[in-house]
């Protein structure tokens, strides 16, 4: 019912524009259209059925009341939805920019803090390592040194055994001279050279043995003064060989407790690195970890900044779209309700008894 006076109204509306022309004229532009045409059947059967006007009077006063209802009812909703609309615009943008924030903060906290932190922390295990490495290598060298001064220092004291044993032989030899001919003379200047040449590398005891085998040269072993000189200088000799093989000794029992103390602290130094190479690689361990949590935080912002941006772009088009819509709409409601205010004034005014479609 209220559609066929929504279609009288516009009729009447468009019959009130032109009211200043005659009825024929009126008539025949509203034949032109649809709506025109309903109209008229309408009011030509209202006419024929003797209807009273004011029964159509009521009908666009109802219709006019519904259309200032919708349009209320219209305005309403749509103040509802833009304030909706302004909310979540304002919390979508707030939440793009929290984004920004958080992905551009992390990215900072990453560059200047954790990246660098890194990296120096490798650096410290890879120079640690190369501690390790130079330590180990002075251990090897160290105990490859200690073997070399070792064999060099039983060398050393097989020549001054040696050179003892050879001076027992001298002074055995000179103990049985009484009257020696010249090849037992002879044999003990060759065994006082033999000495001489053992003894060659070492220089401490080179002059005593000089002077022994220049004593014992072109000496009339007949004579025991002389014979007592030499064996006095023998045994000097001996005693001195004696205690350079305990110096040696000596020496080497220190060398050995010194290497002993070296490889110790060579031990603590590499043991001290592994642990601080345990230390650093635990921290790296978290600072990796902490990197890995940090990126994907920042990519995970970066995404919701990305779907927020995304959610804005289609709340606004949403938006525009749902305006369009109620602009439309409120300017059909707003048409509608002058033609309704017009056709009103004209029905109240108007004879349609001569009205033939």
């Amino acid at each position: 019912m209220k559609s066929l006076i929504l279609i009288a109204l516009i009729a009447v509306a468009f019959t009130a524009r032109v009211q200043e022309r005659n009825m024929a004229k009126v008539q025949a532009d509203l034949a032109k259209s649809t709506y025109g045409k309903a109209l008229l059947h309408l009011v030509e059967l209202h006419s024929m059925a003797g209807g009273p006007v004011q029964e159509l009077i009521d009908a666009i006063e109802e219709l006019i009341n519904d259309l200032e209802e919708e349009l209320e009812t219209l305005e309403f909703n749509f103040q509802v939805r833009t304030n909706e609309h302004n909310s979540l615009v304002v919390s979508l943008e707030q939440d793009i920019q929290d984004a920004v924030i958080d992905v551009n903060n992390t990215q900072d906290t990453l560059d200047n803090l954790l990246y660098p932190r890194r990296n120096q922390i490798q650096s410290k295990i890879d120079t640690v390592i190369g501690y390790q490495e130079e330590n180990r290598k002075n251990y090897d060298e160290a105990v490859l040194v200690r073997e070399q001064e070792h064999d060099a220092f039983e060398a050393q004291v097989a020549e001054l055994n040696d050179a003892t044993a050879s001076v027992d032989d001298a002074l055995a030899l000179l103990s049985s001279l009484t009257n020696p001919s010249l090849l037992q003379i002879k044999r003990f200047q060759n065994t006082l050279k033999n000495i001489e040449n053992k003894l060659r590398s070492r220089s401490r005891m080179a002059p005593m043995i000089k002077a022994l085998i220049t004593l014992a040269s072109n000496q009339n072993f007949s004579n025991q003064d002389v014979l007592k000189s030499i064996v006095d200088a023998l045994n000097e000799f001996r005693n001195a060989v004696v205690d350079q093989i305990n110096d040696l000794t000596a020496q080497e029992a220190q060398d050995v407790i010194d290497h002993e103390a070296y490889l110790e602290q060579l031990d603590d130094e590499f043991s001290d690195f592994g642990r601080q190479i345990d230390r650093a690689t635990v921290d790296l361990t978290a600072t990796n970890e902490k990197i890995d949590s940090m990126v994907e935080f920042r990519d995970q912002r970066a995404a919701d900044q990305k779907q927020y941006t995304a959610e804005l772009e289609l709340e606004n088009n949403t938006y525009a779209e749902e305006t369009d819509i109620y602009t439309n709409t409120k300017n059909e409601f707003t048409r509608e309700l002058g033609v309704s205010e017009q056709a009103l004034s004209l029905v109240q005014s108007v004879d349609f008894s001569n009205i033939k479609v």
